[in-house]
C-alpha cells in the first residue's frame, strides 16, 4: 500500500468533471483506490463518482490518495499528477 498527499488546485474545487476524470483514471488500475480528507478524516472509494462527490472538496483541500494492489505505484503517480494538474482546468 502506498499513499501521498495532494492539494485540490482548481478554483471550482472537486466538482462533477474532476470527479469523473478521477474515477476514469482510477478505473484503469487494478489497485483499490481511496481518498481521505485530511481536515476531517472522511474517506471515499476513488472509483466511485458518488463517493467522491460527497467529500465536498474545495480549492485548497488537502487529500491523501491511497492505492493498494499490484499496480499501486503507477496508480498513485497518475492520480496525484491528475489532481496536481488541476484536472486540466485553467
Amino acid at each position: 500500500m502506498v499513499s501521498k498527499q495532494a492539494t485540490i488546485r482548481n478554483a471550482a474545487g472537486f466538482h462533477i468533471r474532476p470527479a469523473q476524470l478521477f474515477t476514469e483514471q482510477a478505473g484503469k488500475f487494478q489497485s483499490q483506490i481511496n481518498i481521505a480528507v485530511e481536515a476531517n478524516g472522511v474517506r471515499a472509494d476513488g472509483k466511485s463518482i458518488l463517493g467522491l462527490m460527497t467529500l465536498g472538496l474545495q480549492q485548497g483541500s488537502v487529500i491523501t490518495i491511497t492505492a493498494d494492489g499490484p499496480d499501486e505505484s503507477e496508480a498513485l503517480e497518475a492520480l496525484v499528477s491528475l489532481v496536481e494538474s488541476g484536472f486540466g482546468e485553467a
